[in-house]
């Protein structure tokens, strides 16, 4: 089998041309465009083109897709890619290691969904972005206050209307405001962009709301009660196609929400949760679930049990609650059932 590894970099690519069944092998180098890695590919010819997962992976599998040649995408947070005591590392030999390593079948692969699901898992992802630029505005606002002597009310008192027009007051245009004053020229610049990203996220919320209305995954999650179309898009756009799990705790581990496991000889011990895959789905997770407390029977009915009433193992049973909402979640999107559950009687 003739594999093409690529190195892909910012601005140019190494590939390595490898025979699998002598290990012969040399190098090309060219540029990070499509135009250029379809015309390495076209003179290699190969049987399998292997790439890291990064942020261009997607299109560079849509190209290879196109001209019909299997891609595997390498995970390099997996054990059997990582370097330990090497001495020297380079674009070359990272590439010749991703074709040694898929010649002998020991690449964890990762899964590249569709151009659509990829551009919704991004613009997901830059909604988040919005609300963390509006909570440091905020954030920034409260701290100036702060410094001058005024404390604002805590909570969202102060961002609604009465507490914008109290900001708004004290604002002033910087040409305006002269140097004793200028917190206040501060003050008007941080309200006029908060308001652009209120709107900016406005806009943005629109559109998912417009996409999750079209499609019936998101709406068949959100018959679960406490989750809303945040926490079911995000899992709809992450599992993507449910059936490439084929069970609970693949999905769990998928998101990162399985426990660590260090066993040696007759000890075993679990520590932390791994917290790989999307760091966004977790925290959605988890904040869904402590909402959950005052929406959801079936939450409150878990948390109690995996808590056993002890305050030491509140946020531990809340993470466990959050993993088993997923597994529930992902069942539904596997079986297309709406949410049904009844509470135990005891």
């Amino acid at each position: 089998m003739k594999i093409l590894a690529l190195d892909l970099g910012k601005y140019k690519t190494v590939g390595c041309e490898y025979e699998s069944e002598s290990g012969a092998h040399r190098f090309k180098r060219d540029f990070t465009t499509p135009a250029a890695l379809q015309k390495m590919v076209q003179e290699v010819n190969p049987d399998r083109v292997v790439i890291e997962v990064c942020s261009i992976a997607g299109w560079v599998c849509d190209l290879m897709g196109s001209l019909g040649i299997e891609v595997q995408v390498a995970n390099t947070s997996d054990d059997a890619w990582r370097w330990r005591k090497v001495k020297q590392k380079d674009d070359r030999r990272d590439a010749l290691k991703a074709a040694r390593l898929s010649a002998v079948n020991q690449l964890r692969e990762v899964y590249i969904p569709s151009r659509e699901v990829r551009q919704w898992r991004a613009l997901i992802t830059y909604r988040r972005q919005l609300v963390r630029r509006c909570t440091q505005v905020k954030n920034h606002i409260r701290d100036l206050l702060l410094r001058e002597g005024q404390i604002l009310a805590r909570g969202n008192k102060c961002w609604n209307q009465l507490g914008t027009e109290l900001l708004t007051s004290l604002a002033r245009p910087l040409s305006e405001v002269g140097m004793a004053e200028l917190w206040r020229g501060e003050l008007y610049e941080e309200l006029q962009q908060l308001e652009l990203l209120q709107v900016r996220l406005a806009t943005v919320q629109e559109k998912l709301h417009t996409i999750g209305q079209a499609d019936g995954r998101v709406q068949l999650l959100q018959t679960t009660p406490g989750v809303g179309p945040r926490l079911a898009e995000a899992i709809v756009a992450l599992l993507d196609e449910p059936q490439r799990f084929r069970n609970a705790r693949q999905v769990s581990a998928y998101i990162g929400m399985v426990p660590k496991a260090f066993d040696s000889g007759e000890s075993e011990r679990r520590g932390h949760i791994t917290r790989q895959g999307s760091r966004l789905v977790r925290s959605l997770l988890v904040e869904v679930a402590w909402a959950g407390l005052r929406h959801n029977a079936w939450v409150r009915q878990t948390y109690q049990r995996l808590s056993g009433g002890k305050k030491a193992r509140k946020k531990i049973a809340i993470v466990a609650v959050g993993r088993k909402l997923l597994v529930r979640c992902w069942a539904m999107l596997r079986d297309k059932r709406a949410w049904n559950w009844q509470p135990q009687i005891t």
